[in-house]
């Protein structure tokens, strides 16, 4: 009996674990698909109209490439060009969507 006792204590915090991994890694995606996905699209390509409008490029643009997790960060926070500053969101919340977008292809 006890060591079935202590199988599943071992696996309820594998589990505890791995879902706390899981959370953490979605948290940016999550405030990404909130905040951004509306203008930069769900897989970083702005619909062509978007684009048009509003002068977005794709995450894959050379020019947005070379920007880095700081200018990107500033440019959320404070706007930039056409695009507002998003509102609403922690600077760490805002970190963790720049590091899912730059993640994109």
């Amino acid at each position: 009996m006890t060591r079935t006792v202590r199988t599943q204590m071992v696996l309820a915090v594998v589990f505890s674990l791995a879902s706390a991994a899981c959370f953490a890694q979605s948290s940016g995606q999550a405030t990404y698909k909130a905040k951004c996905q509306t203008c930069h699209g769900a897989a970083g390509t702005p619909s062509p109209g978007m684009a048009k409008m509003m002068g977005i490029k794709p995450v894959s643009d050379p020019a947005i490439k070379a920007l880095t997790a700081e200018q990107m960060f500033t440019a959320a926070k404070n706007g930039r060009g056409k695009m507002k500053p998003v509102t609403g969101l922690t600077d760490s919340e805002i970190k963790d969507a720049v590091a899912f977008y730059r993640g994109l292809n």
